[in-house]
């Protein structure tokens, strides 16, 4: 009989399962994974479902910093060497379904199986390139290009091979939230996105694959949505 030194480790099976230190949560729309303030105690691995990241600050103004689907870990900083706070808010968007592991038996894991901590740091470099990009975006991309990308990402283009996606229910003051400009900007370039084909907006949103031309060919439906002009500076120089 193999002794437990000689046992493999299964991440997959780990993160599907409850156990030791670790057990599945189910989560409505607008339930909360944790609140900005809480005891940052756990990490959640997202299994089903779509969750937003939201901050408050000291004046009250709430703004949706990232969007997080299924694979996802929630709530990573509680791995920080000394335990503290929740610096942010995770709420599901659609229903959820969630490992929520202890910070003990997640720092035990990363250090105990090489398999795992593998998994965990690739998520964490792909999120640091994601929050990289989102910088560079509203720091150089127009308001509509930013709501476009938002769009893409919300849609998973790249992980798909679906020409089209249904997203799930978002509101226009959260997308307004991420791209940081006002709900009635979001609603008309939503319109104009709609008179394009670029997609569908009734009751969800369905997004074409040509709203990729926004983003990566700066074909913009008309004049009024132009680059900033560093960019344009950039572009004439030989």
């Amino acid at each position: 009989m193999a002794g437990p030194e000689n046992r493999i480790f299964d991440t997959v099976t780990f993160l599907a399962n409850a156990g030791l230190g670790r057990r599945i949560v189910q989560l409505e729309p607008r339930q909360n994974f944790y609140s900005q303030g809480d005891a940052a105690d756990s990490v959640f691995y997202l299994q089903k479902g779509r969750a937003k990241i939201t901050v408050v600050s000291i004046i009250g103004k709430e703004a949706t910093i990232t969007l997080l689907s299924e694979g996802d870990f929630v709530g990573e900083g509680a791995l920080a060497a000394v335990p503290g706070q929740r610096l942010s808010t995770a709420t599901a968007i659609t229903d959820c379904t969630a490992l929520k592991i202890e910070r003990d038996e997640m720092a035990r894991v990363m250090h105990d199986e090489h398999s795992f901590s593998d998994l965990f740091l690739k998520f964490l470099l792909e999120r640091s390139m994601r929050i990289q990009a989102d910088l560079v975006d509203q720091l150089f991309n127009s308001s509509e290009k930013r709501l476009a990308r938002i769009l893409l990402l919300m849609a998973e283009f790249g992980k798909s091979s679906e020409t089209e996606t249904l997203l799930p229910r978002i509101s226009q003051e959260t997308l307004a939230e991420m791209i940081g400009t006002t709900r009635s900007r979001v609603s008309f370039f939503m319109n104009r996105f709609c008179q394009h084909g670029f997609i569908e907006y009734k009751d969800r949103i369905r997004v074409h694959r040509s709203l990729l031309n926004v983003v990566l060919l700066d074909r913009l439906p008309d004049e009024n949505a132009q680059k900033p002009p560093v960019l344009s500076l950039l572009k004439e120089r030989p």
